[in-house]
């Protein structure tokens, strides 16, 4: 939201946990965050296995940056 008001995209990348919270706190803001999900949980991931969600959510990731 701090990128968005000064001019800047940004995109946030959130596990799918929290899909339903992201609604929630949106609405509440009245703000339509850029958001790419990403699979749940992350924390007992591998760096492999994290390097394969980065390098699968950063197409989408580009392309609200692009579109923003």
């Amino acid at each position: 939201m701090t990128f968005d008001a000064a001019g800047l995209p940004g995109v946030s990348v959130v596990t799918t946990e929290f899909r339903d919270a992201v609604a929630v706190q949106s609405r509440a803001l009245g703000f339509d965050p850029a958001i790419v999900y990403v699979p749940h949980p992350i924390q007992n991931r591998t760096a492999a296995e994290l390097a394969a969600l980065a390098d699968g959510a950063l197409d989408a990731a580009l392309a609200k940056l692009v579109d923003a």
